[in-house]
């Protein structure tokens, strides 16, 4: 099995131990005189299964992301942790420049020259070409690392 098959498999149990933990809360209780819509001892049971699974198939997933190497990237482990916090660092250098540039704010400006003026602290439009830059690395990135997942083999 390849890591990405591992990863979408992931992805659907952890999707599956979320609907099974809603119908069990939903079967949990009812009304005295009544049938449960379902058996939530027989679902809470169900959940214990695919979460056992799921651990088993996350351990394997990391094993295999911190075997993997990626050359200039290291392991895929740190490929996936530069990843996240180039996403973070998009994330911070483009509020910056929206609280700059006074985006969302009402009435940003003066309506009459005895009105205050507000100023901008940062350099917006610096701040939105090192936004861009950052996308670009986090795009680049992020296709090295599908193709790896694609490539790598599970391991046990």
């Amino acid at each position: 099995m390849k890591l990405a098959e591992a990863l979408a498999e992931r992805a659907e149990a952890t999707r599956r131990v979320e609907q099974l933990r809603t119908r069990v809360v939903g079967s949990a209780r009812y009304q005295e005189g009544e049938r449960p819509a379902e058996d939530a001892a027989e679902l809470l049971a169900e959940a214990g299964e695919v979460l056992g699974t799921l651990e088993t198939l996350i351990r394997r997933i990391n094993r295999t992301n911190a075997a993997v190497e990626m050359g200039q990237d290291g392991t895929l482990t740190d490929a996936l942790a530069r990843r996240d916090v180039l996403r973070l660092r998009h994330s911070v250098v483009t509020a910056a420049a929206d609280a700059a540039a006074g985006t969302g704010e009402r009435g940003y400006g003066r309506q009459l020259r005895s009105e205050l003026m507000v100023l901008s602290a940062l350099p917006v439009a610096e701040l939105r070409r090192q936004a861009d830059g950052i996308a670009r690395e986090i795009r680049e990135i992020d296709m090295r690392i599908q193709r790896a997942n694609w490539e790598a083999d599970l391991l046990d």
